[in-house]
């Protein structure tokens, strides 16, 4: 094998481990707002509607690092 199809094979397989790891935090993002506007809801059930609106707010920020972590690779590459 010579280096440039070792590079490349490297490349490939760094990019996989790095969306990887960029998809944690995401995914321990949105579990800390469900836990939290639970916990919330928990305390005061009166605020149950305004709490699940901000809720679902802060999941769709939070989702959208995950997507600006896939969508890098391809910007990058």
């Amino acid at each position: 094998m010579d280096a440039i199809n070792i590079t490349a094979e490297l490349t490939g397989n760094l990019a996989v481990i790095g969306y990887g790891l960029a998809a944690v935090g995401p995914g321990i993002g949105v579990g800390l707002v469900v836990s939290k506007t639970i916990e919330s809801i928990a305390r005061q059930p009166e605020l149950a509607a305004k709490l699940q609106v901000t809720m679902w707010l802060g999941i769709a920020f939070t989702e959208a690092l995950a997507l600006i972590g896939l969508a890098t690779p391809f910007i990058f590459a």
